[in-house]
Order: structure tokens, then C-alpha cells, then sequence
């Protein structure tokens, strides 16, 4: 008899891990991964340090690896099954892409003001306790750094977004404060919680405060 693996996601992905090993052309914020914006979102990432929360398969992370030229871009995920699966497809790109298997915020306390951008799409900001993934994703971005993510507006059965993390048997959105809305891409930047301007173009950026005010600040689209 063999014993159920504790990995809830050792199956998820596995059928296109037998047939699409290709590092992909596109990359895309939508649940179907055939629509919405893409990887501008994130700004000029050349010469940056990324990370991928909650990577998976870390296909998203590859197509930046190869397509975009960031200095260093990092994959982070719990699963074992995943992270296994990130190695068996994209271990190659190891001079680019740093595969990661840790819990997320974990990860993010152990690198303060290592990354230029985070971005999850529809990975860690989903699954994890917002009020310490949030926290731990403000401390490991650089001044001026920048949180992108997209994430279930809605619950399957169309129950809209809660305001606080409970743990529920269907996928559905855990950020706090968060507004009940039709689409699912959010922007956030490293500054004051009294603002949610971006910083000018070509401005100096500013370093986050320390202490309760210190969040990103976030901007809908």
C-alpha cells in the first residue's frame, strides 16, 4: 500500500511537465495564461534581483530569465514536489535563475533589502498569512522596490474577497484590506503608508521607514 504524499501540490502540473519542457515565449498574469498584460508590469528588470513567490514549475521565472536579462532572479517555493519539478526543467539556467525550496516568508526575512521586484502570480500572495508575507516582502525589497501580483478577485462560487485570512477549502484571495474587484493585477511600492504614488521616474528612491508604517503601498488596476 502506499502511503498519500503530505505534498498537497505533488500532482498539480505534472501532465504538462511530461509534454512542455520549453522555457515559455510569453509571460502572462491571467488564471488561463492567455490574456492581460505582461511582464512590463514588472518595469525594466535588467540588471535586477527578482523573485518569484511561490514559483511552482518556475516557468514564469525562466521566461524573465531568458527574455529579460535580470542580474539574478529567484525562484521560491514549499513544495518539495514543485521545487523538484522546477530542477528537472530549468536546472540549466542555474547562472540565472536560483531555485529555492523554502517556505516564502521565511525566505523573505532571511534576505532584507536583497530584491528590486517580487512578484507572485497567483502563488505565495495567495496562499500565505498576508499580515507576515507582507511585512516580509517590504523588508527584503530594496528602496524603491516594487510588489506585483495578481490573485483570484473572486471565490469559485462568486463569494467576493474577504478582509481577513481564513482558511478555506476553495483558492480564493488573502490580502488584507483588500477591495472586492473584477480583476486581479496589483502593483505595490516599498514607501510611507500615508502614500501610494509611485516615485517619479528618474527620481531618487526612498528608503523604507522603519517600524508599523513600513508596507507596501498598493495601487489597483
Amino acid at each position: 500500500m502506499t502511503n498519500p504524499t503530505a505534498d498537497l501540490w505533488h500532482h498539480y502540473g505534472r501532465t504538462r511537465h511530461a509534454t512542455d519542457r520549453t522555457v515559455p515565449d510569453r509571460f502572462s498574469w491571467s488564471w488561463g495564461q492567455d490574456s492581460g498584460p505582461a511582464a512590463e508590469v514588472l518595469g525594466d528588470i535588467t540588471e535586477r534581483c527578482v523573485g518569484d513567490l511561490g514559483a511552482g514549475a518556475a516557468r514564469h521565472a525562466a521566461h524573465l530569465a531568458v527574455h529579460h536579462q535580470p542580474a539574478r532572479i529567484v525562484a521560491v517555493d514549499a513544495s518539495p514536489a514543485q521545487h523538484a519539478m522546477a530542477a528537472d526543467l530549468y536546472g540549466h539556467l542555474a547562472s540565472r535563475l536560483s531555485l529555492v525550496h523554502s517556505d516564502v516568508t521565511r525566505h523573505l526575512h532571511a534576505m532584507p533589502d536583497t530584491f528590486d521586484v517580487l512578484y507572485s502570480v497567483f502563488g505565495a500572495v495567495d496562499f500565505a498569512e498576508p499580515r507576515a508575507l507582507l511585512p516580509a516582502a517590504a523588508a527584503a525589497l530594496r528602496p524603491g522596490g516594487r510588489l506585483v501580483f495578481s490573485t483570484l478577485a473572486h471565490h469559485l462560487g462568486g463569494e467576493p474577497a474577504r478582509t481577513c485570512s481564513t482558511p478555506r477549502s476553495a483558492p480564493g484571495p488573502r490580502t488584507a484590506r483588500r477591495p472586492p474587484c473584477t480583476a486581479g493585477y496589483f502593483r505595490s511600492r516599498c514607501g510611507p503608508s500615508s502614500s501610494t504614488r509611485p516615485a517619479s521616474p528618474g527620481s531618487a528612491p526612498r528608503r523604507c521607514p522603519e517600524g508599523p508604517d513600513r508596507a507596501p503601498q498598493t495601487r489597483f488596476w
